[in-house]
C-alpha cells in the first residue's frame, strides 16, 4: 500500500522572493559549505534562470562527483 506524506511549510516572505533563492546558485553554495559544492560551469553565480545551466562540483561520503 503506497504511503503519503504531505509536508507543509509555512514562509512568512513574499512568493517572488521565495522564487528568487531558490534559484540563487550563491545561497546553494553558501547552504552547502560543509560539501563543498561550487558551480563550476555554466551560470556559476547570481540567479540561474530560464534556459541557462549550472555544473556543480560537490563531496558527498568521500567522494567527488561533477553533476550537470
Amino acid at each position: 500500500m503506497p504511503t503519503r506524506i504531505d509536508l507543509i511549510t509555512i514562509i512568512n516572505a513574499p512568493i517572488e522572493i521565495c522564487f528568487d533563492l531558490s534559484r540563487s546558485i550563491d545561497l546553494h553554495q553558501h547552504s552547502t559549505q560543509q560539501t563543498h559544492e561550487k558551480a563550476i560551469a555554466g551560470r556559476t553565480t547570481g540567479l540561474i534562470g530560464l534556459n541557462e545551466f549550472v555544473t556543480w562540483r560537490a563531496t558527498h561520503f568521500l567522494i567527488t562527483k561533477v553533476n550537470f
